[in-house]
C-alpha cells in the first residue's frame, strides 16, 4: 500500500471523528455514551500514531 492510500484513508478516518463528537453530545446516549467515548479515543490514537509513523504524510 502506497503513502497516497493511507493518507486518504486516514481522512476518511478523520472525517469520521465530528460524528462521533456529535454523537456524544446526544442526551439520550445511556451506556452507549461509554462505547461511543471509547471509539473515540481509539480513532484520535489512531490518528496520531500515522502521524508519528509517516510525519511525512501529514
Amino acid at each position: 500500500m502506497d503513502i497516497q492510500t493511507l493518507r486518504a484513508r486516514i481522512a476518511v478516518i478523520e472525517s469520521k471523528r465530528e460524528t462521533l463528537i456529535q454523537l456524544l453530545e446526544q442526551p439520550n446516549l445511556g451506556t452507549l455514551r461509554i462505547d461511543v467515548n471509547q471509539a473515540l479515543e481509539e480513532l484520535e490514537d489512531l490518528i496520531a500514531e500515522f502521524k508519528r509513523t509517516f510525519p511525512e504524510a501529514v
